[in-house]
């Protein structure tokens, strides 16, 4: 009898070890009762593997369990220690660039979206002509669904996700909404509800807290899709943790101890979206996709400390181009990978993603060619060298110039007035005004934000152009473009090849038929398909003709002023 319960407790130790079986790591009051069984899949691994693409809105580099032990994150923290840690990974500073780029595999000077974030009542959206990566994975046979925050535009239904490569879609289109009520608002008064289902507004849906409400649509899509029978894509577009600052009590309890009240609510949300990432792990396995899936953990963009974020100890905020507004949380977890836990220095973009995807769902190369991002499934899955060598992190024409930059100043490259940013090797490089450039201290202090915000300031008003050596120095602490003139004129000069690749920029005016009391009190298409795009002069030339400019002025004048509070470098 003995030598019998050693052999059991021996095999089942055994496929423990290999893979072959794995514990339940959910409580039971979060599983919603469901039966274990089919738990572990262990039939053999089909080719191409499902794909689930998990983004966070607005989470920090300092606000994820491995980074900093005050954040509560198990789940995240188990699946970024057991796959690949990306720790030299870059998107972009705002949501709707990071989101372009993930779906085109291309920059935003490609696209025409290199300023600021589409707006609710902007006529804009990503442009017809890209072929976007649900597209391509259609081709390859991919059954697609996305679930989430949109944010690409919606003025004309044929910028809807259903019209851009997805099969499904269940979320919010626009940028911001309120995690229960659904409610958006583009300004005082400017107010529609923003929950739609497919093409259609999902009023019934209402009352229920986001995070879980996009997991149980998720859990729903795996429950009744055959992982045998067709590779599934899911992309799950979380709206947290984004203001604004909404949290069921129970998940606050656990940071009663932080004095900061924005920074707990913060938190809290954290770990809402945690657990959902756990529900997403747990059906994954409970239904058979989980050992020929690939599970990307990724955020769009670094953190905003006066709404709970951390990015320290990286400089800079959300929406600025220090390395604590570019450089992103992201790993990668699946059984497919040939080497697991480590963490990799590879440099690695958000528009990497797209042939990389591509190439594993079994894509050649031709369905990739122009796209800016690289295939790096070599450097993410078997430790090899990244392809990629630079970033082009954007060349923004319409930001508020910086007033000490000149042409004189780059050398007579580069006008260093303009709002530009490069990564080339070790090196990265900065021109105009790059967006507030403080280091913000973890925000534990009760008296936010005056008790601790100016524990350390930097303020250079004079200055257009900065220098770091990223690998040494990824805290910007030490500016070299005075000691290394010879590698700021290399750098100048790959912005202007850039530059001259770039299209004009697509930042419409506000168009009033979008506001939601014209459209039944819902955020929704406004503008018929057949009607002619009217893009009014948004791309800044030379030009004498003053009246033209001064009859945008004040319509344009308020968007300056909303994308400086986004992206500002005053508090």
């Amino acid at each position: 009898m003995h030598v019998l319960l050693f052999f059991v407790c021996f095999s089942v130790m055994s496929l423990l070890s290999l893979g072959y079986l794995t514990w339940d790591w959910m409580s039971p009051n979060q599983v919603e009762n469901e039966s274990v069984q089919g738990f572990g899949d262990r039939s053999p691994v089909p080719h191409p593997p499902h794909i689930i693409f998990i983004m966070t809105d607005d989470q920090g580099f300092n606000d994820i369990g491995y980074h900093n032990s005050d954040i509560k994150t198990p789940t995240l923290d188990k699946l970024a220690a057991d796959g690949v840690k990306l720790e030299n990974y870059y998107l972009q500073p705002i949501c709707t660039p990071s989101r372009s780029q993930l779906i085109t595999g291309r920059y935003q000077i490609h696209t025409g979206l290199q300023h600021s974030i589409i707006r609710p009542r902007q006529p804009n959206c990503l442009p017809f002509d890209q072929v976007t990566l649900p597209q391509r994975l259609q081709e390859l046979g991919y059954s697609t669904h996305m679930v989430g925050k949109w944010h690409l535009g919606f003025y004309k239904k044929e910028c809807l996700p259903t019209r851009r490569g997805f099969d499904t879609y269940f979320g919010s289109l626009t940028g911001s909404v309120n995690y229960y009520t659904y409610d958006s608002c583009d300004g005082p008064g400017v107010c529609g509800f923003d929950l739609h289902e497919g093409e259609t507004v999902a009023w019934g849906q209402a009352g229920k807290y986001s995070t879980h409400l996009y997991t149980q649509r998720v859990r729903k899509i795996l429950a009744s899709h055959d992982p045998h029978a067709q590779p599934l894509f899911i992309f799950l577009s979380f709206q947290a943790v984004h203001t604004p600052l909404q949290s069921p009590r129970e998940y606050i309890y656990p940071y009663r101890g932080l004095g900061n009240v924005a920074r707990r609510k913060y938190a809290a949300m954290v770990s809402a979206v945690d657990e959902a990432v756990r529900n997403v792990t747990y059906a994954l396995r409970k239904y058979g996709y989980y050992q020929n899936s690939i599970i990307i953990f990724s955020t769009d963009n670094g953190g905003q400390p006066l709404s709970g974020g951390s990015n320290w100890p990286l400089r800079g905020r959300k929406g600025t181009y220090w390395e604590g507004g570019v450089r992103g949380l992201g790993f990668v977890h699946s059984p497919l990978l040939r080497r697991k836990r480590r963490v990799s220095k590879a440099l690695v973009h958000i528009t990497d993603w797209y042939p990389t995807l591509v190439g594993l769902a079994g894509g050649n190369a031709s369905l990739t060619e122009g796209v800016d991002g690289y295939d790096v499934w070599g450097a993410i899955s078997e430790g090899k060298e990244s392809p990629r060598l630079e970033i082009l992190h954007n060349i923004d024409p319409l930001y508020n110039p910086a007033r000490s930059g000149s042409l004189q100043r780059g050398y007579g490259i580069w006008n260093t007035a303009i709002q530009a940013s490069i990564r080339a090797g070790d090196w990265k490089l900065l021109t105009g005004d790059p967006g507030y450039g403080d280091w913000t201290p973890p925000q534990m202090l009760p008296g936010f934000p005056g008790g601790w915000w100016n524990l350390e300031r930097h303020v250079e008003p004079k200055k257009s152009v900065w220098l770091f050596n990223i690998s040494g120095d990824p805290y910007e602490r030490f500016d070299l473009a005075e000691q290394r003139p010879d590698v700021v004129k290399e750098l100048l000069a790959r912005l202007v090849y850039y530059n001259r690749t770039a299209v004009p920029v697509r930042y419409p005016s506000e168009d009033q038929r979008a506001h939601p009391d014209l459209n039944g009190g819902a955020w929704v298409p406004w503008v018929g398909d057949g009607e002619e795009d009217n893009w009014d002069g948004v791309y800044p030339k030379k030009t004498k003709d003053r009246k033209k400019k001064f009859k945008l002025s004040k319509t344009r004048s308020f968007f300056r002023r909303l994308n400086t509070r986004i992206m500002s470098n005053r508090i």
